[in-house]
């Protein structure tokens, strides 16, 4: 295929040198599969990319963005996982397939799309078939890109991690796109979840997804409010989509056993929380970084065996990527995605 296509470039960090910019639309090499992109689907991990580089080797000029779904056009020698037509959705580290992440003590793994690898905020993207899974049938492409991250990295703590059973008490913490996966998922487990918001108008919106119960962070304690509604029991399942000190908060109000997963940064990388519940109540802290290729096609069929739908809050499209990241600044309900046409 020759011609030409549309992608979001930056020649170097920050929202002012990000630019869309006409390329060549690439020739799959061996191995790899040309993929036309129908959706991208944005993290909060893009904006901190794009805003401050986070201190990976970036090559400029560079797309940012991770999460795809779109249709292979094209592949290379030697390809047999795809075939021209099928729908696709990509991997947030390639290869990872399964097991252990990849990497060693001193340099832990991040070798991921829209980070170290190019990213997909482009027409056409060219990448090996290896950081592909197919995308699921039940979901249109803009639903089916809000997988690779928000929905994996949901999934790989409740399900992969965390092994989750029917009756568990589940804390979730906001109501953005791992938030809503997890109470999605939470749910199709016959797990009770309780969502924690500043905006009692989301709590409504995540009790029509089936939350049951919410807690108003900003009219109470909600660690003493998550000990009201449970008995004193705690949660057996926190997703902490803070980071900072709010890691304190988790523990205090994690069950006896109860696990924590770490997800979030939005109060800094630095986390920390106190010793005692922690050691006292046999808590398990566990870091999560999203998830791999086989859990990735693990969600996909539970997606469409279940009948979950993605909670899109708002869909642009690609020429509109500044009003995009201005909507995640202001923090969605549930996932924003871009689309191509």
């Amino acid at each position: 295929m020759t011609g030409t296509m549309q992608r979001w470039e930056m020649d170097g960090v920050g929202r002012d040198r990000l630019a869309l910019k006409n390329a060549p639309i690439p020739a799959p090499k061996p191995g790899e599969v040309l993929v036309k992109v129908a959706a991208v689907s944005l993290n909060y991990r893009d904006k901190l990319v794009i805003e401050s580089g986070m201190g990976l080797p970036l090559a400029f000029p560079f797309t940012p963005g991770s999460d795809l779904a779109g249709t292979v056009q094209a592949i290379g020698d030697g390809v047999t996982r795809f075939a021209v037509g099928d729908r696709v959705i990509s991997t947030f580290a390639p290869g990872w397939i399964d097991g252990a992440p990849l990497g060693n003590g001193r340099v832990p793994p991040y070798q991921t799309l829209g980070g170290v690898y190019p990213g997909v905020l482009s027409d056409y993207v060219a990448f090996p078939a290896d950081w592909f899974v197919r995308a699921p049938v039940s979901l249109d492409d803009g639903q089916a890109s809000t997988l690779p991250c928000a929905g994996l990295t949901a999934w790989f703590a409740l399900v992969e991690k965390g092994h989750l059973l029917a009756g568990e008490i589940v804390l979730v913490e906001g109501t953005g796109g791992v938030a809503l996966f997890g109470l999605q998922i939470a749910k199709a487990y016959g797990a009770r979840v309780i969502v924690v918001s500043g905006s009692a108008e989301k709590l409504e919106r995540a009790a029509t997804l089936g939350a049951d119960q919410g807690i108003d962070r900003s009219s109470e304690d909600w660690v003493e409010a998550v000990y009201r509604l449970t008995a004193d029991h705690g949660a057996d399942h926190v997703l902490e989509l803070v980071g900072g000190a709010h890691l304190g908060k988790a523990v205090r109000a994690a069950a006896i056993g109860g696990r924590i997963y770490q997800i979030g940064v939005l109060e800094g990388f630095d986390i920390a929380a106190p010793a005692g519940p922690l050691m006292l109540k046999n808590v398990t802290v566990q870091g999560i970084g999203v998830g791999h290729r086989r859990a990735l096609k693990d969600l996909v069929a539970a997606v469409d065996r279940t009948g979950l739908k993605p909670v899109i809050d708002k869909r642009y499209p690609l020429e509109n990527l500044p009003a995009a990241l201005d909507h995640l600044n202001r923090g969605p309900f549930g996932k924003i995605v871009v689309e191509m046409e």
